[in-house]
């Protein structure tokens, strides 16, 4: 069972913030990787939050063909951010030769900001095809204002590595998503750790899917992004993605396409026309198992939500500066001690959690 949590807060504050989320809950995650997606980035990406950031891993040959291809697609370096790392001895880390986060300009021929979105994911997409047809990298992210870092090992001696137990200032972000595990369903791959990216959607997710093949067969023909499925959790991803990107519905929707309510309850509502169009159309997006996710927007936004049977824990709770979401409560107490524990939320099976820019969290019933 895997470990999940988030920290939004109006003031930008340092991954070890996140790290010190997660530790304390150790038994829930079994120490083979770290990962984290930084989004509302200050610090060394100040001046850079609207220009696009790559944030990949690899060795020589990949950083050199990565160079080529931007080059010949007519993207202009600004700036990049290589870590320094702490070599100390005796890591557990599978590290790579080469971690890269480099800021980019448009070329000049993209204009509106639906191009711009377009080209930033089919240049991953492109990116992503030749180190892994080469076998020289891993790319994540390719957004304005977002850092993404997977890393295999245990967390504590990856955050070792990256130096990410110093807070010097230089990275810090408002919003940060990470988790404590890799995919040890399946292969561990560098890709197959949470959370997931997509056009400004960042996904973790506790549990399982078993829904996983009956939704990667569906999502593999709705869009060109909706690839790897390294884990049954990126289906919660794509459909997250799918429904508010592409359908543009309202938030509250994908809580009805993943956990559907059961038509006799769909029949009482007002809106059983829409809900039962939802499930006529969207069946294959369904989702089963035991599980709770934690998303980010492309607007700042933070939300959680749990299967339907809610088997999967989750809290949320914080004070006037910051509130984190957790999987389990113990985390909260470790990086908000003081905060009113009263006010703390854990979500049931039929609602979704929001939590806009202002801090303040809404709670929306299926």
């Amino acid at each position: 069972m895997c470990r999940i949590g988030a920290i939004k807060s109006k003031e930008p504050v340092h991954p070890s913030r996140a790290l010190h989320l997660m530790l304390p809950q150790q038994e829930g995650h079994d120490n083979s990787g770290f990962a984290m997606v930084m989004q509302d980035l200050y610090g060394i990406f100040s001046v850079y939050k609207d220009k696009p950031l790559l944030s990949l891993a690899c060795t020589q040959q990949g950083a050199h063909i990565v160079e080529d291809y931007m080059d010949s697609h007519n993207f202009n370096q600004l700036a990049e951010w290589i870590p320094i790392p702490d070599k100390k001895p005796n890591l557990d880390i599978r590290k790579m030769p080469y971690y890269i986060f480099r800021n980019y300009d448009y070329p000049e021929h993209i204009d509106t900001k639906e191009e711009r979105e377009e080209l930033l994911l089919d240049t991953r997409l492109a990116l992503r095809k030749l180190l892994e047809e080469s076998g020289e990298g891993y790319v994540y992210s390719f957004w304005p204002d977002v850092l993404t870092l997977k890393e295999i090992g245990d967390p504590r001696d990856i955050a070792t590595y990256f130096r990410l137990w110093d807070d010097s200032g230089m990275l810090v972000a408002k919003n940060i998503i990470a988790q404590c595990r890799q995919n040890t369903n399946y292969d561990i791959v560098r890709y197959a750790a949470h959370p997931f990216f997509l056009q400004g959607y960042t996904l973790c997710a506790n549990g399982e899917n078993t829904f996983y093949t009956k939704n990667k067969e569906f999502q593999k023909s709705l869009h060109r992004g909706y690839i790897g499925f390294e884990s049954d959790s990126q289906n919660f991803l794509y459909t997250l993605h799918y429904v508010l990107h592409e359908l543009k519905w309202p938030i509250g929707y994908y809580k009805h396409v993943i956990t559907p309510l059961p038509f006799a309850e769909i029949e009482e509502r007002e809106d059983r026309d829409v809900l039962l169009a939802i499930r006529q159309s969207l069946a294959n997006l369904e989702i089963n198992g035991p599980n709770t996710v934690i998303a980010g927007l492309p607007d700042g936004r933070m939300m959680t939500c749990c299967d339907s049977k809610k088997l999967r824990p989750v809290v949320v709770g914080g004070d006037d500066e910051t509130v984190a979401i957790s999987s389990e409560v113990c985390g909260l107490n470790e990086i908000l001690p003081d905060r009113d524990t009263s006010r703390d939320i854990y979500p049931d099976e039929r609602e979704v959690v929001m939590i806009d820019n202002d801090l303040e969290v809404a709670r929306w019933k299926q």
